[in-house]
């Protein structure tokens, strides 16, 4: 099982070392070679192939980030697999292909994102793939379904809660997936600081910020969270 420390060892690259997407794009094999080589985690994204394959691609659909346009779960794998990111020479990469490529060099944060009725078909696909993986790896969802259906598989992974939200209603709710058991949450870091937070804090559980672009947001997320999700900076140098 994953040291939930080691998770927050060294600031962690929102989709890979990209450089906002001029040559080197998000959620590629050049942006995860692009962190592992300045030593820090990565976060990325899984969305889910027609044939029920983890894909690793932030968005529902194609067009912001490939020349096809149209839901990215209406294709299969294979097709998937053959479009380039960006113009690039980087292609779309299974999740699978992900885990090869970094093979335990560097902590891997994976955001499951919300497929609506397919929820189940991608923790079980998520389970699949990361099972057996000798690296440092951790699951990760906005929506509690997806967190209710990964947990149920009970994988031994540390699972945790993206949330966002400052008002008494927001913090509300998140509680129901603190009490069913969480291992660490990545909090907007521009709603810090708040009551939620500070109680994962003192429960022991860490805190990780999304996404960290400025100085003030490394100041907030040192003060009040373990680690920062950054994007567009060098935080070693910050």
């Amino acid at each position: 099982m994953t040291d939930i420390a080691s998770l927050t060892a060294r600031p962690i690259a929102h989709r890979g070392l990209h450089d906002d997407n001029r040559t080197r794009w998000e959620n590629t094999a050049s942006a995860f070679r692009a962190a592992i080589a300045g030593g820090f985690g990565i976060e990325l994204d899984v969305q889910l192939s027609a044939d029920s394959v983890a894909m690793v691609f932030h968005d529902a659909e194609l067009d912001r980030l490939t020349g096809a346009t149209g839901p990215i779960a209406d294709r299969c794998a294979d097709e998937l697999r053959d479009l380039a990111v960006g113009g690039t020479e980087d292609r779309i990469m299974t999740l699978v292909e992900t885990l090869d490529l970094v093979d335990g060099t560097v902590p891997v944060i994976i955001e499951m994102k919300d497929n609506g009725a397919r929820n189940g078909d991608l923790a079980r696909a998520v389970a699949r793939d990361v099972a057996g993986y000798r690296g440092p790896v951790a699951i990760m969802s906005f929506e509690h379904a997806l967190l209710d259906a990964f947990r149920a598989m009970e994988t031994g992974v540390p699972l945790g809660l993206t949330a966002s939200g400052i008002s008494n209603a927001a913090l509300a709710e998140h509680r129901p997936q603190l009490e069913a058991g969480i291992d660490f949450v990545s909090y907007q870091v521009a709603a810090l600081p708040n009551a939620f937070v500070a109680e994962v804090r003192a429960r022991g559980l860490p805190v990780i910020t999304w996404t960290v672009r400025t100085p003030e947001q490394v100041a907030l997320t040192r003060a009040h969270a373990d680690q920062m999700t950054f994007e567009g900076f060098d935080p070693d140098a910050a």
